[in-house]
């Protein structure tokens, strides 16, 4: 959060959007690879990537260390921010199922 809260600048240019201060982990049923720079964007440490959950507009985030394998979560945990409080939005708890969806 407090990271978040520090480059909400650079975050805004980049979705476009002011972010809450803060995410909502997601686990995932498969791995999850973020396009990189060449692929999307731009790439900074900390990868982005737009995408809606369960309708809401928001951005997958990941940091390059859980990306290259060497941070705290594995591939199949994401970051999503959103402009609101997504546990509020969605009122979801640590079991509920919400629904990602990127860009193709």
């Amino acid at each position: 959060v407090i990271l978040l809260v520090k480059l909400q600048t650079l975050y805004t240019a980049e979705t476009g959007v002011a972010l809450y201060p803060g995410s909502l982990g997601i686990e995932l049923a498969v791995s999850c690879d973020l396009p990189t720079k060449e692929e999307y964007g731009r790439r900074v440490s900390v990868s982005l990537l737009p995408c809606s959950v369960s309708g809401i507009q928001g951005c997958i985030m990941r940091i390059d260390p859980n990306a290259d394998g060497t941070g705290d979560y594995p591939k199949t945990i994401v970051e999503v921010a959103a402009q609101v409080r997504l546990q509020d939005a969605l009122n979801v708890s640590d079991v509920d199922f919400v629904t990602i969806k990127v860009p193709d």
